[in-house]
């Protein structure tokens, strides 16, 4: 196979070559997705900024050309492989993927056969090939990911071939002695000719009887040859060969016989090097040649996995979640927000897309439904400002606000209801609404996640129309009006279920009778036909229509009561009201006017108007009551879940608490047995001395043992008794049963047992004792003064002393108590650079046990960049460290990749 100038297969190759990888539905173009739509709804914006995150020029391609899909099945390829990707670098970290943009010439430069690639262009492939290696092998080593894999594996190896690029030229692209034998040889022959030449032409400047011939003592070049400057009259002193004069003619350029055949040498050497340097980077580029297939199979997976970490860093960026794909026609956008009013997309796109953006949402913050960072108040006087709205700080300076972010809302469609009537206010948000329905709902077709949250669901459509905006055209003789109806009948004709058509204003910039009679018919034909319609509109029929037909519900926009200033709110339910005379006295228009205007209602208006008015009031107050009474439920839901906690707990502890005392007694038992049988012993041993000292002192057949020795053994032995007795009765006590439950494993000796759930530990490398809360195979997990740390088995030693709260008692048997005093500034980082992985790996565990007892919430640990093992191995250790919450790499202005921001547990 051969390559195309593009880098990729020749045309009629291309159709014929098997491809292991298939790109993701992004590459294809859908005729039933209307091009007018995409537009209108911005999606291209979405493109531009997507863009920005591809790592190299062939993913950057990729992306440009994203589209959305119709197919059920690739939509659902698509959403996986992105959402595996998200996973991977929440887990991982970024792909190492890399490409200069000499790549792109590179590939060109291939794809000529024979031709030889400049050195850098040779270092470009390699370094890219490297990262798809590296690549490979961190997706590979992950667990599994099936889209993600699939990919992965599609990328060959080309160890060799890099390996061979980066023998033969260094960093700087310049090629070594060591790419050949031949090509060392001829360097080291010039070498010792450059020097001989060098050697003769510093004798002829030096030599007393030729220096005085010279103009200037200096050895210069001219027409490839080294020579000397002689002067114009010594022409016939110093034999040689004249290759030109100087611009005066004082000055001859001269090259001594004696250096002739070395300079020839030299030239002819050298052009046996660029010949060996032709041939070397020839032999380099016929090595990737050979490989065509390959390494057009890694091209195609490289660019399809730079697409894929591209959409997956957009969708990190808002936040995106992953929607569920419905099969019953279900669109259930909840919290949905638009992407393009986000500061994380804003600041991606150019300032040209920026400011067409916010003119196209109406300029002022509040216009395109964005959450106040300022009371309500604030804004009203400023919503006729410039979308950068001022404000004076303490010391005079005018300073915007700060940006603020989208105010989410919940759009939903729920079968059987296929039609969605959005009503409210002017300025109150109906427009942005539509727009984030139909630009979501092309984003996740595209396999983008979307800014919503979890529970959001919505079905894949063939095709998706709104009619958005002003679109009349003198060109084209068409009105407003005319334009509307004009796009309406385009998407009647080229309608494919499922359907979504998004209709703003239907049944304006006309006749409002004959207008909101033509709206009424429109939404009412497009829901015969089984589409789903999100419409907007002012007009009362419709209202009424939607309140009165099955399948269509209707939804209103709230407002502030007291200001009319717009909540961003969808209440579903509501006719809404437009407030168009509120609103207008709202943006300054002069009050004579806006009265005059009520007095130019008829009754009839004025009264429907009134009623809508209360209707929505009582919407809002029900509306709001529900939400209190939600609140008021989880409130419960969640004290009544924590009281089970604490009886569950109280419960366990309960139960331990009689275990413990059970062998606690059992323990008591079988000592005071233990005692007895001792007293038994004794006292058959001392009665049996008794009587032998008797023997011994009586005579030989008279045996007789004092009484006062045995009444003093009776004594002992009935005191010894009466003790065990005392102490076994002493069992049943609530303060003895306490102290002996709590003393009962502490005075075991530390060599009798292992260490066990509940013991009183000294973790020797930090001098600090704790209780054991946990066991595993690699370690004890330590509480101290309510801090958790990991230490190893051979780490701890029991302490036979009583815990913490008795110092009086560990005084008393003798023990020591150890007490570690917090630093003054809390250990806040780590730098582990230069360190292997095991020696960072031990150095992070003590720092993180050291700042938890130090009480330090946020650490920093300083790895570097370098080749990525310590930075993965950290990864890898932080995710299974019980005291580490969550980790993330550094901003970028704090380090980037090469630092890792770690939270510790509280």
């Amino acid at each position: 196979m051969q390559l195309g100038r593009d880098g990729g297969p020749r045309a009629e190759e291309r159709r014929s070559t098997p491809h292991p990888v298939t790109l993701n539905c992004c590459t294809l173009q859908f005729s039933c997705m209307h091009p007018g739509t995409v537009r209108a709804l911005e999606f291209e914006r979405i493109v531009e900024a997507v863009r920005t995150f591809a790592l190299t020029p062939l993913g950057a391609r990729q992306v440009a050309a994203l589209q959305p899909a119709t197919e059920a099945a690739r939509v659902a390829r698509a959403l996986a492989l992105t959402r595996e990707v998200v996973t991977f670098h929440d887990e991982v970290g970024a792909f190492p993927l890399r490409a200069s943009e000499d790549l792109d010439a590179a590939l060109a430069g291939l794809a000529i056969d024979g031709r030889a690639l400049e050195p850098l262009r040779l270092l470009a492939l390699a370094d890219f090939l490297d990262s798809t290696g590296r690549t490979r092998a961190l997706v590979l080593e992950h667990p599994p990911s099936p889209h993600l894999h699939r990919l992965a594996e599609a990328l060959m190896s080309f160890v060799g071939e890099i390996a061979a690029v980066r023998r033969a030229i260094g960093a700087s692209g310049n090629v070594l002695d060591d790419a050949s034998d031949a090509l060392r040889q001829i360097r080291g022959r010039l070498r010792k000719q450059r020097q001989q030449l060098r050697a003769t032409l510093e004798g002829y400047v030096r030599g007393r009887e030729t220096a005085r011939y010279l103009q200037e003592p200096v050895v210069t070049e001219r027409s490839g040859r080294f020579v000397l400057m002689v002067r114009a009259e010594h022409r016939s002193a110093i034999p040689g060969l004249v290759h030109g004069t100087s611009a005066s003619g004082a000055s001859l350029f001269l090259e001594p016989l004696a250096t002739v055949e070395i300079n020839n040498d030299i030239v002819a050497l050298e052009e046996q090097e660029a010949e060996e340097v032709q041939r070397i980077l020839r032999e380099l580029a016929d090595r990737f040649r050979v490989r065509t297939t390959d390494l057009q199979h890694t091209l195609d997976a490289a660019a399809a996995l730079d697409v894929a970490q591209a959409k997956a860093r957009f969708s990190m960026a808002i936040k995106g979640v992953m929607p569920r794909l419905a099969t019953d026609g279900r669109l259930e956008l909840r919290g949905a927000r638009h992407p393009l009013l986000m500061a994380a997309v804003r600041q991606r796109l150019p300032d040209g897309a920026a400011n067409r953006l916010r003119q196209g949402y109406g300029g002022p913050p509040s216009r395109f439904a964005l959450r106040r960072t300022r009371p309500p108040k604030r804004y009203a006087k400023a919503e006729a400002a410039p979308y950068r709205n001022l404000e004076r700080d303490g010391g005079g300076r005018s300073t915007p606000y700060a940006e603020p972010d989208p105010v989410p809302v919940d759009l939903l469609l729920l079968p059987p209801t296929r039609v969605l009537v959005v009503t409210g206010p002017n300025t109150g948000g109906k427009t942005v609404a539509l727009k984030t329905a139909g630009l979501l709902a092309l984003m996740s077709q595209a396999g983008l996640l979307l800014p919503a949250d979890e529970g959001t669901q919505l079905p894949v459509f063939h095709s998706i129309f709104a009619d958005i905006g002003d679109e009349q055209s003198i060109a084209a003789n068409l009105s407003t009006f005319s334009a509307h109806v004009t796009n309406i009948a385009a998407m009647d004709r080229a309608l494919v279920l499922p359907a979504l058509v998004l209709l703003d204003e239907l049944g304006a910039a006309t006749d409002p009778t004959d207008g909101a009679a033509l709206a009424v018919a429109v939404v009412d034909h497009f829901q015969r036909r089984g589409a789903h319609v999100i419409v907007t509109t002012h007009h009362d029929q419709l209202k009424s229509y939607a309140m009165t037909t099955d399948g269509v519900t209707s939804a209103a926009f709230g407002f502030e009561s007291e200001t009319f200033a717009p909540t961003y709110s969808l209440l579903y339910g509501s006719p809404g009201a437009s407030l168009a005379l509120e609103i207008a006295t709202r943006l300054g228009l002069d009050p004579a006017i806006v009265e005059r205007a009520r007095t130019q209602r008829t009754g009839e208006r004025a009264q429907l108007a009134d009623r809508l008015a209360r209707m929505d009031r009582d919407l809002q107050a029900i509306d709001h009551e529900q939400r209190l009474a939600r609140r008021t439920r989880e409130q419960a839901e969640a004290a009544l879940a924590a009281a089970l906690a604490r009886e569950a707990a109280a419960a366990e502890r309960e139960a331990r608490l009689g275990r413990r005392l059970e062998t606690t007694l059992n323990e008591r038992l079988r000592e005071a047995r233990r005692d007895v049988d001792r007293v038994v012993a004794d006292l058959k041993t001392k009665a049996a001395e008794i009587e032998t000292d008797a023997r011994r002192r009586a005579a030989p057949r008279l045996v007789a043992v004092p009484t006062g020795e045995l009444g003093a053994l009776r004594r002992d032995a009935r005191a010894r008794l009466e003790e065990v007795a005392g102490r076994a009765r002493r069992l049943d006590e609530p303060d003895v049963t306490a102290r002996a439950v709590a003393s009962s494993e502490a005075e075991e000796p530390a060599a009798a047992r292992p260490v066990r759930v509940g013991d009183q530990v000294l973790v020797q490398s930090l001098g600090v004792e704790g209780t054991v809360r946990s066991l595993s195979p690699r370690g004890a997990e330590v509480d101290v003064k309510g801090k958790r740390l990991r230490a190893t088995l051979t780490d701890v030693r029991l302490t036979s002393g009583p815990a913490r709260g008795e110092p009086g008692r560990t005084a008393a048997r003798g023990h020591v108590t150890v007490t570690v005093q917090s630093p003054d500034t809390a250990l806040t980082e780590l730098n582990v650079i230069g360190c292997t992985v095991d020696e960072a790996l031990a150095r992070a565990d003590k720092f993180l046990d050291q700042a938890v007892v130090s009480d330090t919430v946020t650490v920093r640990i300083i790895h570097g960049r370098g080749t990525g093992r310590l930075r993965h191995a950290l990864t890898s250790f932080l995710g299974e460290h019980p005291l580490v919450t969550r980790f993330a790499p550094a901003a970028d202005e704090h380090g980037g990749n090469a630092v890792m921001v770690v939270e510790l547990k509280e």
